[in-house]
């Protein structure tokens, strides 16, 4: 159904243009995207922060390093993660849950070769999976194992937690919620569901996927609603920090919830997308304008987090339709 853009103004809407000219264009200085554009240099600028992230175990920066691979991965064990560099869109990010004699175990129960491993690690060096082709590392991280919380509303993979982030507010929030159409990951274009996350208790709000609401999850039948997220005010707090660090004035956070770790950073984003409004069912304009009306930094993390736990809590759902 085509919506008039009178009342997508009405129902508080960014829109892509607005997002690009207002909202990213003077808050995130070009100089500043390779931050976050380059996975490896967040993980480094993530840790030096001393902010919790999945533990990097190893980078593979060449071909050489593919042949290497066996011995190294062999001594592993309790699964990790491949993924590039400067990918983007889930592409190219290879969870491994275990290993099985001499094949590694996916999350849906699939073997992989070491060979099929290797020319993975080979592809993602050459670029298969990058911005532009360019010349990419593999970077391997520890898996994480999410919380038990999560069982029935995720599908193999590990959901995350994006929280976008203005001026260093938290002012928005879902889970993606892997499904088998998006082989366990955690991805809207490849069809995770989007779980909109009530910033003040972490409670879920209203689902969607490909743009489409949805009360169940599509693969285990879970009513998604039922959802609340544990130590969801680390989660604000976690968000709210990465505006220090980054530099970035408006950006997304996604965080995932380890079971022995807790709520740990896995990526940044400098352009996130607006499909989390349609999630909460609820527009960003207002609470933008509420931020903007604030005293430029007159608050630290921790005091951006209880302002916006307090300020944007759920409010009755609208729809532009």
């Amino acid at each position: 159904m085509l919506v008039s853009p009178a009342r997508l103004r009405k129902a508080g809407i960014v829109g892509m243009n607005h997002r690009n000219v207002k909202l990213i264009a003077p808050n995130n200085p070009r100089r500043l995207y390779p931050l976050v554009d380059d996975k490896l240099r967040t993980k480094e600028l993530v840790s030096r922060a001393g902010l919790a992230t999945p533990r990097l175990l190893g980078v593979v920066r060449s071909q050489g390093n593919v042949r290497e691979l066996g011995e190294f991965l062999a001594g592993l064990g309790t699964g990790f993660v491949i993924k590039p560099a400067k990918g983007s869109g889930g592409r190219g990010i290879l969870v491994v849950a275990g290993l099985r004699e001499e094949n590694f175990v996916k999350p849906s129960g699939e073997l992989l070769s070491l060979a099929q491993v290797q020319h993975h690690a080979s592809s993602t060096v050459s670029g298969l999976f990058s911005l532009g082709g360019r010349i990419d590392v593999a970077m391997i991280e520890e898996m994480v194992h999410f919380s038990n919380v999560f069982d029935g509303f995720s599908y193999q993979g590990v959901p995350d937690v994006r929280v976008i982030v203005y001026k260093g507010y938290p002012v928005m929030a879902m889970t993606r919620l892997s499904t088998r159409a998006s082989d366990g990951k955690a991805n809207l274009h490849q069809g995770a569901v989007g779980l909109g996350i009530d910033l003040a208790t972490g409670q879920a709000l209203a689902a969607v996927q490909h743009g489409r609401r949805l009360s169940h999850h599509p693969d285990t039948g879970r009513l998604l609603t039922e959802l609340a997220v544990p130590r969801w005010p680390e989660f604000v707090r976690l968000a709210s920090s990465c505006f220090e660090i980054s530099g970035l004035g408006y950006l997304g956070v996604d965080i995932v919830l380890d079971r022995h770790k807790g709520p740990q950073i896995l990526e940044l984003n400098a352009r996130p997308g607006l499909a989390i409004q349609v999630a909460n069912g609820h527009g960003l304009m207002a609470r933008l304008a509420l931020v903007d009306g604030q005293v430029p930094g007159s608050l630290d993390a921790a005091g951006r987090a209880a302002f916006a736990m307090a300020r944007f809590a759920a409010s009755p759902q609208v729809s532009p339709a």
